[in-house]
Formats: C-alpha cells, sequence, structure tokens
C-alpha cells in the first residue's frame, strides 16, 4: 500500500486485511514506486510508515515492498494470503500479485465508498 495521508479508508482496510490470518505484515511502496503509477505521495516514505506501524490491527511494516510480488517474496516473509481492495481490476491482479493470484491466494476487501487521498487533497483544495 502507499498510505498517504492515513485515513479511515485506510483503517477499514487493514482491519479486514487483518481478518484474513493471525499476523498481518503491510508492504509500504516507495515514493518513486507510487509516483510511477499514480501521483507521488505528500508524505515522506518514513512518515507513512511511522503511520501504518501505528495503526493496531498492523503487526509488521516491510518498507519499499515490491510493486510486483514474486513468490521469493511471499516465502521469505511468510506471507500465505494477499489482500486487496475490490477496486483491482483483474489485469492488474496478474500483474502485480501474479504468483498470489495463480495460488488462490488473493483476497479483496470492500473498498470504504467516499474516501480516498485524492478526495482528501480534493477537499482541501476546494475549502474557502
Amino acid at each position: 500500500m502507499v498510505g498517504d495521508l492515513f485515513h479511515a479508508g485506510h483503517v477499514s482496510l487493514l482491519r479486514e486485511a487483518r481478518r484474513h490470518g493471525d499476523w498481518l505484515v503491510v508492504g509500504v511502496l516507495s515514493d518513486d514506486t507510487a509516483a510511477s503509477y499514480k501521483r507521488r505521495p505528500i508524505m515522506t516514505l518514513a512518515e507513512r510508515v511511522a503511520v501504518i506501524e501505528s495503526c493496531r490491527y498492523v503487526d509488521e511494516v516491510i518498507e519499499d515492498a515490491p510493486f510486483q510480488v514474486t513468490e521469493q517474496f511471499l516465502a521469505e516473509h511468510g506471507i500465505t494470503t494477499v489482500v486487496h481492495g475490490d477496486d483491482l481490476s483483474p489485469e492488474a491482479a496478474e500483474f502485480v500479485y501474479g504468483p498470489a493470484a495463480a495460488a488462490g491466494k488473493l483476497a479483496y476487501v470492500r473498498r470504504t465508498a467516499g474516501i480516498s487521498t485524492t478526495e482528501l487533497i480534493q477537499r482541501v483544495l476546494d475549502r474557502p
């Protein structure tokens, strides 16, 4: 995850992800990785990691996690299930989570409607 401007939608995602196992490992993408497919984060990687680590549902954070998950990465970190919001297309799931998707280890949780980092930024910009 990117986890920029950590908000209630992120908390909901992590709470639901935690229900898929007994240890929640969260991979946090670097600024450059996030910028390669969306905008550059407002918060630094260190700031995002600090906030995500403090969430009560999170047991471990992997800083600068890879954008594309490999079998080696899953094995190295003992990851048995990968969780993502349900806004991911099948093509994107295959591209980003290939081995986990192919092995049936990819679970989806409902995205929280009405809140996103992009929407929060727009709220700030729209304020008088």
